[in-house]
């Protein structure tokens, strides 16, 4: 969500159940009343020239079509906030409509107060920029406006599929498990320059793939202290970098192998892989930056809101490839093996997230937590240095 985005919660109008001696309607059946249905909705306008950031508020009016006698459940009136850089350029919409009857949908999208003030009698303001249906163009990597046509529902839990401006759905899951792959395949490459065996890790790899998922989890319910969405979106890398290193450090002791040889060895891939994975945040719309007017910033979503973001997954993409790269340099040149390769790296790597997490849209928690998870990385980053280059000389 956009930094200082204030979002209202749908509102679900309390309508009596559809009466079972009425026939379907044109645009249902039978099954589809039993069946919960959502509509995506994906709308622009223009941030504007302003001086100041501003709240637009907007208004989405639906009907479904073929209805000659609409029950609640055939209209639906939705109302969103959005916090606007001016001279950011258009600034996409995309809410999510649910308890509304299957079948095509006419959809009205109108700006009610485009600084956040209270409309008179509901109506838009003079000046209020006008919301277009939009489209997206991947190739030119920009909004369009979309033709008006009805819009169709489809089952709930699959709103999240459906297209929206600059996200492209599963892109996070294909790439995090690229970057597992590649994790592996500079694993097995570079094992043997500490001359240990790739197939007596791999199971132990495997194992930490799956406390990395478990540790994420559970960092994610930690932060939110909620278990709601942490089965779609309750993946903290911190959680996963800590339950992988916890369980893998147990297993390896547990099977003999040198420790400090494995995790030095693993360091190079492991950083590149997180490089790979964090590019999939960026399309998926995860882990969004804030939204800004700066000429750096690239346009990018949170799934609900598409402005000109700071890039900060891309930015956290390339601080793991360059640590992950200076990591290959220390294996392939100097060995390492006592295991401070291992603890520079992820030392390094939180200070950078520790910085770029200032720049994330979602506000963080805790004033001292930041500071003190910085400090602590700044302290293993020097003294694991000193070991490296005690060690090479």
């Amino acid at each position: 969500m956009a930094a200082g985005t204030t979002r209202r919660p749908a509102t679900r109008p309390q309508v009596p159940a559809p009466s079972r001696h009425l026939p379907p309607g044109p645009a249902e059946s039978a099954d589809d009343e039993e069946l919960p249905q959502g509509l995506t909705l994906n709308y622009w306008f223009d941030s504007g020239s302003g001086a100041q950031p501003y709240v637009a508020r907007l208004r989405f009016a639906g009907r479904r079509t073929g209805v000659d006698r609409p029950s609640g459940r055939d209209t639906f009136v939705r109302e969103e906030t959005v916090a606007v850089v001016p001279h950011s350029g258009p600034v996409s919409v995309s809410p999510r409509v649910f308890d509304i009857n299957a079948g095509e949908w006419e959809v009205a999208a109108e700006m009610l107060s485009p600084n956040g003030g209270r409309p008179m009698a509901g109506r838009p303001r003079a000046g209020a920029p006008a919301v277009h249906p939009a489209a997206w163009s991947w190739p030119r990597w920009k909004l369009l406006i979309r033709a008006p046509a009805p819009l169709k529902t489809r089952l709930a839990p699959l709103t999240g599929f459906d297209a929206m401006p600059a996200v492209i759905p599963g892109s996070w899951v294909l790439l995090v498990a690229l970057g597992v792959v590649v994790g592996f395949l500079f694993q097995g490459r570079l094992l043997p320059y500490e001359h240990v065996a790739p197939g007596r890790v791999f199971p132990v790899s495997l194992l930490m793939v799956a406390a990395g998922i478990i540790g994420a989890k559970l960092w994610f319910i930690a932060l939110k202290r909620t278990l709601r969405g942490v089965w779609r979106d309750g993946m903290c890398i911190q959680g996963s970098l800590v339950g992988a290193a916890v369980v893998g450090l147990a297993a390896m002791a547990l099977l003999h192998l040198p420790i400090g040889a494995v995790v030095d060895a693993t360091t190079p891939g492991l950083f590149i892989g997180i490089a790979v994975g964090r590019t999939g945040c960026f399309l998926t719309g995860c882990c969004a930056g804030r939204a800004t007017s700066s000429r750096w910033a690239l346009w990018s979503s949170d799934r609900r809101v598409g402005a000109r973001r700071i890039p900060v997954q891309l930015l956290e993409s390339l601080s793991g490839l360059v640590i992950g790269a200076i990591a290959l340099v220390v294996v392939l040149h100097s060995g390492a093996g006592s295991g401070a390769l291992f603890l520079a790296s992820f030392a390094a790597y939180t200070l950078c997230r520790q910085g770029l997490l200032r720049l994330r849209a979602e506000r963080r928690r805790s004033s001292i937590g930041g500071p003190l998870s910085a400090a602590l990385a700044a302290t293993v980053l020097a003294a694991s240095t000193a070991l490296l280059i005690i060690g090479v000389r």
